[in-house]
């Protein structure tokens, strides 16, 4: 499911794309992180919500039932996958996708932390609050942690040119292995697929 991008985004992923190239972690070249730090910078500042909210219900009731094996309480599923589904839809990512990586990621556990240090459900690196001027904000609260993950994961499939494939790999900063996408479209493929993707 694709929707219209904001407008206020246009303009930097433009920017960003015409300057990117590189790995996703803290060894990129000074000019990707330039770039991605202010196309986060700006993006983490905008709105988002449902476009559809008939089609969100609908896609709830049947995406809980997914979900119970990782998160046992009703309330709870419903609440992650409303804003999974809010965060990812306002960006023209598949709900989907996001869900499969944050199976991969953290077992959808918004505490996790890996060895390198990265965060939350979507395993964001803290680094990241640094770059934009926002140390403040906590990656372990789900809204937080969503809105970081699914920006930057448009931002790669943006400098990807939609190649999901290397912009997973470039979100997990494993550009040059197919790895990370294979774990992610496993997941996809054997819990969370509705509707084809281009892998």
């Amino acid at each position: 499911m694709r929707h219209a991008r904001p407008q206020s985004l246009l303009l930097i992923w433009a920017l960003a794309l015409s300057m990117f190239g590189g790995p996703a972690n803290p060894s990129l070249a000074d000019e990707d992180n330039t770039a991605l730090t202010a196309y986060l910078n700006q993006a983490l500042s905008a709105e988002d919500g449902f476009e559809d909210r008939f089609a969100a219900e609908v896609w709830l009731i049947d995406m809980q039932q997914r979900l119970a094996d990782f998160v046992p309480e009703h309330e709870d599923r419903l609440d992650l996958l409303t804003q999974v589904h809010a965060h990812a839809s306002s960006l023209g990512l598949p709900p989907e996708l996001v869900l499969s990586v944050i199976e991969v990621e953290s077992h959808f556990d918004r505490f996790a932390v890996s060895r390198a240090g990265a965060q939350g459900l979507m395993q964001v690196m803290p680094f990241w609050k640094h770059e934009i001027g926002r140390p403040g904000d906590n990656l372990t609260y789900t809204r937080t942690n969503l809105r970081y993950g699914c920006h930057i994961l448009r931002f790669y499939l943006d400098r990807e040119e939609q190649d999901l494939t290397r912009a997973l790999a470039a979100y997990n900063g494993s550009l040059e292995s197919n790895r990370y996408p294979e774990k992610v479209h496993k997941a996809w493929k054997n819990r969370w697929r509705t509707a084809p993707l281009d892998w």
